[in-house]
């Protein structure tokens, strides 16, 4: 196992992106509902997951976009989004420490919350989806 570092450039992103997405790929739970609704276009959607990250963890602005919409109507529940955070974290936790390590963790758990929300809304308000 590699030593843990901050995380500081672009590739640290990238290697927080690609090794979390890699397991998300394979996990049992949510690789169905990620290859499914992505297919052959991980290369785009990893490249928007960099600049997402990049924006939001060094403050380089090169992400522009709603990152809600296209998980508006994913067939996810809390149980998809508890597993999908816990990846996320022990992804963190393995490869980084840090600020922008508790930073990340701290975020994705505020999306995973909103998310969760917003998809259980329009669930439940079908007219009223984006």
């Amino acid at each position: 196992m590699q030593s843990r570092q901050e995380i500081l450039t672009i590739d640290d992103i990238k290697l927080l992106v690609d090794t979390f997405y890699q397991r998300i790929q394979t996990d049992e739970l949510l690789g169905p509902i990620f290859n499914e609704r992505i297919q052959d276009k991980w290369p785009v959607h990893l490249e928007k997951m960099y600049r997402f990250w990049q924006t939001v963890l060094l403050e380089e602005y090169t992400y522009n976009g709603a990152p809600f919409p296209p998980h508006a109507k994913l067939p996810v529940g809390p149980e998809h989004f508890a597993h999908w955070l816990e990846l996320f974290t022990k992804t963190i936790d393995e490869l980084f420490t840090g600020d922008k390590a508790d930073e990340a963790k701290w975020r994705a758990g505020k999306m995973a919350t909103m998310f969760m929300a917003k998809i259980e809304y329009f669930k439940n308000n079908p007219l009223n989806i984006l």
